[in-house]
């Protein structure tokens, strides 16, 4: 994403919405794709049905903790590894949707910080 210099004028509302909306769009996309693994890897490393899979991936995902016993040692590992993976998503996400807002919170105090410099 190309964002405007701090000597260019300061982008449309309408614009930052839909750049807004672009960067909300991506943090569901690596939400979506880090459930999908998550489900996936539950199902299949800890022998847990699709719902149940989902259920203790999306706990993770959100912080919550997981909610079924894990059997395997292969499914403790991947479990861990999943945690890790959502606190660094979770952050990730974030930073993705919070960029825009601060970019142009930012290129405001700029603008304004140059027009009091120039009176």
């Amino acid at each position: 994403m190309k964002l405007e210099h701090r000597q260019q004028p300061l982008l449309p509302r309408t614009k930052f919405i839909l750049r807004l909306g672009r960067s909300v769009g991506l943090a569901a996309l690596l939400l979506l794709a880090s459930l999908a693994m998550g489900t996936a890897g539950y199902h299949s490393l800890a022998g847990l049905g699709w719902v149940d899979a989902f259920l203790n991936a999306s706990m993770i995902l959100t912080g919550m903790g997981p909610v079924s016993p894990l059997p395997t040692d292969a499914a403790k590992l991947f479990a861990s590894v999943y945690a890790l993976w959502s606190g660094v998503i979770f952050l990730a996400g974030t930073g993705v949707v919070i960029a825009p807002v601060f970019h142009r919170f930012m290129h405001r105090f700029h603008l304004e910080d140059e027009n009091d410099r120039e009176s």
